[in-house]
């Protein structure tokens, strides 16, 4: 049995987030941190971490999962990764000519994505994706584009004129980004036939958590963009790193025009990179007779720090088995998780589920409907007995201990779970209103009062 963690509460936590909310619009720098994304007075922040341990400001220690909204997947301050930057400091950080590193990462970056020939790094993988549609428009001369209905590509404008949360972006920009269905080539095809050769580029991620591509439809996706002279653009921002070191396309074998890259890259150091086929990638260079495109051009994109944090991950990789270990553990969880669902009869509203390396865990109510304030009655119970997250995205520094902490959390979780279903509702069981999602047009029904 797992017991309520013996803490001091979440009194500093709470003063620091009533700061930051002073301070900072949403009390947040990324939505997805936010506190309204927690059970209200149970929003920990965060003083150090280490593998997949992280410590909040009142000493409580908690497993967590999530790692840097999937950007950790070595362990927090993994020794390797922060040697490399260390010595890369000594060094000094940013000039004004590129550096020898920017050579050794483009090569090593590129001899793990045989399908890419050229590279160009950043800092997030916003402005990869925002980069990669600009290409696009420009080698094609067409201003559509085309995403599959998945979460998230992009913070500009072409991407989240098409969410809820898009006060701001001109009626006129959201005209021009269509969406299509992923697994569903015939949602696709359908699209091009109203939009004949008028898609500058298609937009997917190759694979999600949840959803792997069917037999043969990202080759039928390939064909398809060939047919219409459209680009094909992976966003392997998730799948890099968690699927394979050189993204989806190597796992599933299908070659984009061009792909995006972040995350993973640098096990949290921030680092993102756009890549693919050289006649187009160099319309932002120097050997092209075209007009040119503003491709990316950052002043921080290659300082070294974040090169050097990124080439030790790839030497991490290469003698070692990160994903494998991820797998292996997720997979464990999953079996765990499910099995102790399964036992006290709630296996139709609680699940772990997706890929092992980049789980996610469901919440239904009595009616079997997914629900918000059931999400966050297992978040809260979870975090009284010592594990973090919005997910059950697992790192390679997660030992066999940490899923079976996780495993008896949930086990108790449950049964306080089982009392809401019983009681038709969470009152009197949640502490606040439920969590909202991250990106809703309105503040309420998380509205700070």
């Amino acid at each position: 049995m797992v017991p309520l963690q013996e803490h001091a509460g979440f009194a500093e936590s709470e003063r620091l987030q009533s700061r930051l909310h002073e301070l900072v619009p949403g009390g947040a720098h990324t939505y997805a941190r936010g506190s309204d994304q927690y059970p209200e007075g149970m929003a920990p922040v965060l003083v150090r971490g280490s593998g997949a341990r992280v410590w909040d400001a009142d000493g409580n220690r908690y497993v967590e999962y999530g790692m840097g909204l999937r950007a950790v997947t070595l362990g927090h301050a993994y020794e390797p990764v922060l040697a490399a930057v260390r010595a890369a400091l000594e060094d000094g950080l940013s000039f004004s000519r590129p550096t020898d590193l920017e050579v050794s990462a483009a090569e090593d970056f590129l001899r793990h994505v045989p399908g890419a020939e050229m590279v160009k790094f950043a800092k997030n993988s916003s402005d990869a994706t925002s980069a990669a549609v600009r290409l696009a428009r420009a080698a094609t001369g067409r201003d559509l584009v085309a995403i599959g209905d998945q979460p998230f590509y992009s913070t500009a404008d072409w991407f989240i004129g098409t969410v809820a949360m898009n006060a701001g972006v001109p009626a006129a920009v959201r005209e021009l980004t269509v969406r299509f269905r992923f697994n569903d080539l015939h949602s696709l095809r359908a699209l091009f036939e109203r939009h004949d050769r008028q898609v500058a580029c298609v937009v997917i991620e190759p694979a999600t958590a949840t959803a792997e591509p069917a037999p043969g439809y990202l080759e039928s996706v390939r064909a398809l963009c060939d047919e219409q002279g459209t680009v094909l653009v992976f966003d392997e921002t998730i799948t890099g790193f968690r699927w394979a070191m050189g993204g989806a396309q190597t796992f599933y074998g299908v070659t984009p025009d061009l792909s995006c890259w972040g995350k993973g890259m640098g096990n949290g150091f921030p680092i993102s990179a756009l890549a693919g086929r050289r006649e187009l990638m160099e319309l932002g260079g120097l050997r092209t007779d075209r007009p040119r495109v503003f491709l990316l051009s950052t002043t921080h994109g290659p300082e070294r720090v974040s090169l050097a944090a990124f080439r030790a991950v790839v030497r991490a990789y290469e003698e070692g088995d990160p994903i494998a270990i991820m797998e292996q553990r997720g997979r464990a969880l999953a079996e765990g998780v499910n099995a102790a669902a399964a036992e006290l009869g709630l296996g139709d509203h609680v699940a772990a589920v997706g890929r092992p390396s980049c789980l996610v865990f469901t919440t239904a109510d009595h009616e079997g409907r997914p629900s918000q304030a059931h999400r966050t009655l297992f978040i809260q119970e979870l975090l009284r007995r010592g594990v973090l997250g919005q997910s059950f995205v697992i790192s390679a520094a997660h030992t066999a201990g940490d899923v079976a902490h996780t495993v008896e959390a949930v086990r108790e979780a449950l049964a306080v779970y089982a009392k809401a279903l019983e009681a038709r509702g969470v009152t009197g069981l949640l502490n606040g209103r439920p969590v909202a999602p991250a990106l809703r047009g309105l503040a309420e029904p998380r509205r700070l009062r």
